[in-house]
């Protein structure tokens, strides 16, 4: 099942004896595109600090309560590791916390930078891109020489803000065909299968679905994403409808319009460098 991610923001998070807070983001590994972890202000009951919880605790959605139920206890999450407030996430952090609760790293990425698929989205002198993003995307106001206290080296750089990329705008080869809108996750591998753009200052009033494979480049300090397709490409693409639930069929007539890999068309995207 495909999850429009954004819909999550907002949810309460339930443990199992409580709650202990609202879903305010989501970080993905730019490398697998997999959701890596799931961003949890605890509001007054910790206050002042975020959790993060790894996509394979929640055990249960209640979307008509708005509701996502992880398999821990409260306890367990007072006493897990102290992401901080306002620095970016630390390798080490992210592997105190696989170790703390037991998790699998291959479960949701690697917590150890290149992701355990390997691949990585390359800038267009084809070197990887290694700047983490602001702190402030997904920790709040950031404090003047906070980013010292994280080592440059041990930052993690492939991990990315759901929240942040959203509204970057996207450009085909022959020019901008709208923004990022949302993101299309499986509910079951938690992997990012499309970016929903919308094209409305191009070609008003439609939204179309491209997938992590079209991406040929990201500026991350520019905020834009430039594909390997053109926009006559995108004009001819199956139409999408948002209202209607995405069908193997559909999926299938969109993978051939734009000679993506249908083979790979429900596993992790691991090919996201640029091409020549």
């Amino acid at each position: 099942m495909l999850q429009i991610v954004s819909n999550l923001r907002g949810y309460s998070i339930e443990a199992k004896d409580g709650s202990i807070g609202t879903a305010s983001d989501f970080l993905f590994d730019d490398s697998s595109m997999k959701v890596r972890w799931l961003v949890v202000d605890t509001g007054n009951w910790l206050t002042g600090r975020k959790v993060l919880i790894h996509p394979s605790a929640i055990v249960c959605a209640e979307h008509w309560r708005r509701e996502l139920t992880v398999g821990l206890t409260k306890s367990q999450v007072k006493e897990s590791p102290d992401i901080g407030q306002d620095l970016p996430v630390s390798l080490q952090m992210q592997k105190d916390l696989y170790n703390y609760y037991g998790w699998d790293t291959c479960a949701g990425g690697s917590p150890y930078g290149a992701g355990v698929y390997g691949g990585g989205l390359y800038s267009a002198g084809g070197e990887t891109i290694a700047s983490p993003l602001s702190p402030r995307t997904y920790f709040g106001a950031n404090q003047a020489g906070e980013a010292e206290r994280t080592t440059t080296h041990d930052v993690d750089p492939h991990l990315r803000s759901i929240v942040e990329v959203t509204g970057y705008h996207v450009h085909a080869t022959d020019g901008s065909i709208g923004y990022v809108e949302n993101f299309l996750v499986d509910s079951e591998s938690w992997v990012i299968r499309y970016l929903t753009i919308d094209t409305s200052n191009w070609w008003f009033g439609q939204h179309v679905l491209i997938s992590p494979h079209a991406v040929k480049e990201v500026d991350w300090t520019a905020r834009y994403i430039r594909l390997d397709i053109a926009r006559v490409q995108v004009k001819a693409s199956p139409p999408w409808n948002p209202t209607i639930p995405i069908d193997e069929e559909f999926e299938e007539q969109l993978y051939s319009h734009y000679d993506w890999p249908s083979s790979e068309r429900k596993s992790v995207f691991d090919s996201h460098q640029q091409r020549p």
